[in-house]
């Protein structure tokens, strides 16, 4: 299924995608999770971040055609950091360049929506506590990352994570094909192949340092072709089985 946080007739609640409907479900689907009876059509909804996480766990550089990109050796272990969950922003909600910066990025990646408390869980063992994938963008000032030589502030600033456009339960994160746009035009084109540490690693390694609770996310990390977005511009991610997740970005 495909789960979505919208928002339609004033009110905000939880549904699940059925061609051009959704269909309204009570509860949330970290817990009892219900079938509803209203639908409602998509156009007439507004979606929502498919859920608000208590933190957001990202990984650096676990893309094997990025590590050539850039020109550094593949990581022994995972490099692990955390964008506030203040960043997080949805479908259509504006990434907003800060005046801080000067070059603002678009990195697409796979996000993986935690189901149930992980702590020291094995990796053959780790989808089981894993609900679902979704589309996110890593937005990230790189000249700040470059400056400050940490990524806090970098990918911490208001609207520097768009997630969405929902949370696909029913894929495999092993094999997806993942893309973004720029106005259109393809920039980063890749699979989830070319992971160096898998889902099922990361949440194995992740687990083993922090507490993951239901609704946690991890972003795994983006591929080959990362570069900067401008004022005006209109970024895409793009994962199969997943959905299209599209921003505008504007300066206040």
């Amino acid at each position: 299924m495909k789960i979505v946080r919208f928002k339609a007739a004033g009110k905000t609640r939880y549904g699940v995608i059925e061609g051009s409907y959704v269909l309204e479900y009570a509860g949330t689907p970290f817990g009892t999770f219900r079938k509803g009876r209203k639908r409602y059509p998509i156009r007439q909804t507004v979606l929502l971040t498919p859920l608000l996480p208590g933190k957001i766990v990202g990984i650096g550089l676990n893309y094997r055609d990025h590590a050539e990109e850039v020109g550094l050796p593949v990581p022994a272990e995972p490099f692990i950091f955390l964008k506030p969950p203040s960043a997080l922003i949805g479908p259509g909600d504006p990434i907003v360049y800060p005046p801080q910066s000067s070059r603002v990025d678009y990195e697409a990646e796979l996000a993986v929506v935690i189901k149930k408390r992980a702590r020291h869980v094995p990796a053959e063992r780790a989808r089981e506590h894993v609900l679902g994938y979704a589309c996110l963008n890593d937005v990230t000032a790189r000249d700040l990352q470059m400056r400050d030589g940490q990524l806090t502030q970098a990918k911490g600033f208001d609207s520097f994570c768009p997630l969405g456009p929902c949370i696909a339960t029913d894929v495999d994160p092993g094999g997806l094909e993942i893309e973004s746009f720029l106005n259109g035009e393809r920039k980063q084109s890749s699979s989830t192949q070319n992971l160096i540490f898998s889902v099922e690693e990361l949440v194995a390694r992740i687990s083993a340092v922090m507490t993951l609770l239901p609704g946690d996310v991890i972003a795994t990390g983006t591929p080959a072709g990362i570069g900067p977005m401008q004022p005006g511009d209109r970024v895409e991610v793009r994962i199969a089985g997943i959905g299209s997740l599209v921003n505008p970005v504007i300066k206040l």
